[in-house]
């Protein structure tokens, strides 16, 4: 397994991005590989955890509006970069990701942090992720808050995701910085466009954000198996569970209604709707803010 490591000069010229660095290694169980997990840790390290989990094809500098209010509220707020985006180390060939070993690298890092009593904030692939990591670690999560994002189980994909995910695989040319802007719902500064860029010096760093629409599982992917046991769990969930889609993104729009009755820690939450694109943590991280807040109780 080839690993490319994005310099740090080129997140240098970000300057509404000044939380501390901080680095853990893991290693990947198939080749044996070393693989850096870069996160912000911010906040008292005994208080309640809030885990924030960024998608396709952003980082974590996507939660910069919302990291401090929450910290402030009282929490320890710790958001990763997962592999392949950010800070953190991208293989370089698009067969090293699979759904299941993005699960176990972040599997990884948690059990390495010991992270627990946990509130899970998630959106897009966070949630394909974070959800998985919630039914194989329940008791390290304490509740959880969905915007933008599922557990798809097989089925037919949207025409608006099937449209993406043929243009991620196929498109000549995959300018991250412009395909966030198109889907936040507001225009994004320059600088903001090349602080999404920064991580991707050029098209070789770009295998993870690539393949990750392919991976999705609709239709007969092979991770619909376990979709479908991570779903068992979640069926049991008792714990809060709270929605906050946005009401302009085509992609995701209404799927709430995946979670609210078959998920039992949905019943009686003060689910929402936020405001904005399918970056919602662009458009209105202030609501999300208040839900994240309400869910987990300060």
């Amino acid at each position: 397994m080839k690993v490319l490591r994005t310099p740090d000069a080129a997140f240098a010229g970000i300057a509404d991005f000044r939380f501390a660095p901080h680095y853990l290694e893991i290693t990947d169980p198939d080749h044996g590989a070393k693989l850096r997990v870069h996160y912000v840790d911010e906040g008292p390290r005994d208080e309640p955890v809030v885990l924030m989990m960024h998608g396709e094809p952003s980082w974590c500098y996507l939660y910069r509006h919302m990291i401090a209010p929450v910290v402030a509220a009282g929490f320890r707020v710790v958001a990763p970069d997962l592999i392949g985006f950010g800070k953190s180390d991208k293989p370089t060939k698009k067969t090293d990701y699979s759904y299941a070993r993005h699960v176990g690298w972040m599997r990884q890092w948690v059990e390495a942090l010991d992270l627990e009593r946990i509130t899970l904030v998630c959106q897009d692939w966070g949630s394909l992720i974070g959800l998985r990591l919630v039914a194989e670690m329940p008791d390290r999560f304490a509740c959880v808050a969905l915007s933008n994002g599922g557990l798809p189980e097989g089925g037919k994909a949207p025409l608006a995701f099937a449209i993406w995910r043929a243009f991620s695989k196929w498109s000549p040319v995959f300018p991250i910085g412009r395909i966030v802007n198109a889907g936040a719902k507001r225009a994004l500064s320059e600088a903001e466009i090349a602080a999404y860029d920064a991580p991707f010096p050029d098209s070789s760093y770009k295998a993870g954000a690539r393949i990750f629409p392919s991976l999705v599982p609709f239709e007969n992917n092979v991770a619909v198996r376990d979709q479908k046991r991570a779903w068992q769990v979640l069926e049991k969930w008792n714990k809060p569970f709270l929605c906050c889609f946005s009401d302009g993104d085509p992609v995701t729009r209404g799927g709430e209604s995946r979670f609210i009755g078959r998920v039992p820690g949905t019943e009686g939450q003060p689910h929402r709707t936020l405001k904005g694109g399918h970056f919602i943590q662009e458009n209105d991280p202030k609501g999300f803010v208040q839900a994240i807040l309400e869910i987990a109780g300060k």
